[in-house]
């Protein structure tokens, strides 16, 4: 996603891209089917990564996501890399994988893996400050942030909905996996439904909070902004720890390019996207999640102005118009320069 939403600028500016995806789709759906990819499975999609490798010389640089050859050795990686110029790029802190497993073998052997292969990158790309950093820990000789946007053509400029004679609806997207979050929201969200009447909407992922009216529906992507837009505020809240210190904060931005207000925790980049006061809240405790939702709940007029004023940050710093430019003069940059 965050890669391939660029593949129709990059070509418009005169840039080939040969996608080769690890897994492809097929794969991937026999996974969550199956709950496994299997052995099999596994080495073809590895054998065929190896042969694309070894064909690196016909390209001009390689694009890698987090890294081309996981939980492989490291000497293979690197030799297949060689004579080439790439680029790594992260939007979480994939890193943590390996020196925060649970396992002491897995953190000797791989704990400083992605380091390596950071220092001898062309260039790495992290989605935030966070992660950018740990690339010029490593030693990487050129790193940039590149955030985490959307397509203003996907988020069309929202349409005034402030109406003052509906509930109010707090908006949360995610996934199973990300569920656990709402959890910090349980009791915040009870006392505040025992004050004034709204409707938690939860977009993939299912939960129960007693005494809550929440309202469960399916992600996808044809329905996502329709049912984030419809909405009047946007929660991201999130637990504090080295894995969620690098998350790129993309709930946010889709929230402020639908015109809502935002309440986030103040975890990494969280502390960036949202200026409280102006397009939100950061919320530290219970008491904090109450304040700021029932603050905006309550107000029509300071919801369409701290929305208007996302949007606006959105249009600026965090959609692909603006960013697209900025990542093909990198590309081109590194092509002519190696």
């Amino acid at each position: 996603m965050r890669f391939l939403q660029y593949l129709p600028a990059l070509a418009a500016a005169g840039i080939e891209i040969e996608v080769q995806s690890l897994f492809d789709d097929a794969t991937l759906s026999s996974k969550y089917q199956q709950g496994n990819y299997g052995l099999a499975t596994v080495l073809q999609c590895f054998a065929k990564r190896i042969s694309i490798m070894r064909k690196r010389q016909s390209f001009d640089l390689l694009w890698i996501e987090k890294e081309a050859l996981p939980w492989w050795p490291l000497w293979l990686e690197k030799s297949m890399l060689q004579g080439i110029p790439y680029i790594l790029d992260y939007d979480d802190a994939w890193f943590h994988n390996y020196d925060l497993h649970r396992l002491k073998i897995v953190r000797q052997l791989f704990g400083r893996r992605l380091d390596e292969l950071m220092a001898n990158a062309t260039l790495v790309i992290g989605g935030n400050g966070y992660l950018t950093q740990r690339a010029q820990n490593a030693g990487a000789p050129w790193v940039e942030v590149l955030p985490t946007v959307i397509d203003l053509v996907r988020y069309p400029t929202p349409q005034l909905k402030y109406k003052i004679d509906t509930i109010p609806t707090v908006v949360w997207i995610g996934s199973p996996s990300t569920i656990r979050y709402l959890q910090i929201l349980h009791k915040p969200l009870q006392q505040l439904a025992q004050r004034i009447p709204f409707q938690l909407r939860v977009i993939g992922g299912e939960i129960v909070i007693p005494g809550v009216n929440v309202h469960c529906l399916p992600w996808s992507e044809d329905t996502e902004v329709e049912n984030i837009a419809s909405a009047d505020v946007g929660v991201m809240p999130l637990l504090d720890s080295p894995w969620e210190r690098g998350k790129c904060g993309y709930k946010l931005i889709q929230y402020m390019a639908c015109g809502l207000p935002v309440v986030a925790s103040p975890i990494g980049v969280n502390t960036e996207i949202v200026r409280a006061d102006v397009n939100g809240y950061l919320a530290s405790n219970a008491n904090d999640w109450v304040y700021a939702l029932e603050k905006l709940l309550l107000d029509v007029d300071l919801r369409k102005q701290m929305g208007q004023m996302g949007r606006q940050r959105v249009e600026q710093e965090y959609c692909l118009q603006v960013a697209a430019p900025q990542l093909e003069a990198w590309l081109k940059r590194v092509a002519v320069e190696s």
